[in-house]
């Protein structure tokens, strides 16, 4: 069982998170299918943006620990449904990214549409300039670490 799969728009960070959670070197590229990382499943932007394919994150969110939305708060269109994290029955947080480039109402307005989405937890970051990436990857590896004691 993986971490942590991580679904949002295109170009939302999805697979530079996967990349940083396994240490890779960070090389952009569009995810045409479900990806299989050490540590997390990255999951094509279609898949969020088109209802009609929630069945494919919903099937391949059973083989993770943690659910993540990734939000890029940069683009200004809203794509997570109100109360998408309750088809998850499981540990759901939001992950803002690109978080250098917002303003504070981008900040609040990506709050509100997580919070909305369901979210138990959000984390801003930026993987570029490491911002809040190590509170993200402390509480990834809280969770495996009780995984790993029940």
């Amino acid at each position: 069982m993986k971490n942590i799969i991580f679904m949002g728009k295109t170009s939302s960070g999805k697979t530079t998170l996967c990349q940083k959670l396994d240490e890779l070197e960070i090389q952009y590229k569009k995810t045409q299918s479900i990806e299989i990382y050490k540590n997390a499943i990255d999951t094509p932007g279609e898949y969020m943006e088109n209802r009609a394919l929630y069945n494919a994150l919903i099937t391949t969110a059973v083989d993770a620990k943690v659910v993540a939305i990734v939000y890029d708060a940069t683009q200004e269109e809203n794509y997570m449904a109100p109360g998408f994290a309750s088809i998850f029955c499981k540990e759901t947080i939001g992950i803002m990214t690109k978080i250098n480039k917002l303003d504070k109402n981008q900040i609040d307005l990506g709050i509100e549409r997580l919070t909305l989405a369901g979210v138990n937890k959000i984390f801003k970051v930026d993987t570029i300039d490491d911002v809040g990436i190590d509170e993200l990857f402390e509480y990834l590896n809280e969770i495996r670490s009780l995984e790993e004691k029940y």
